[in-house]
């Protein structure tokens, strides 16, 4: 049974690690922030730069499933 499902959880986990990856990305940056007394304009396009990253990843995902599902790529 475990063999007929064996995709859905390498993708499940891979989503799941990723996601706890961008967390503890989030996390040392903000200690690193914080510890440094980072100026506020400086901690505010840090945390911009960090958001435009993690949302073209999604968009990377959100376009190659499309792609997928109209059978394009």
């Amino acid at each position: 049974m475990l063999h007929q499902y064996m995709a859905q959880i390498e993708a499940s986990a891979l989503w799941i690690c990723l996601s706890i990856l961008f967390f503890l990305i989030g996390m040392a940056i903000h200690d690193v922030l914080k510890k440094g007394e980072v100026p506020l304009f400086g901690r505010i396009f840090v945390w911009i730069v960090l958001f435009l990253g993690c949302a073209g990843f999604l968009a990377k995902g959100v376009i190659q499933f499309i792609y997928e599902s109209k059978g394009l790529g």
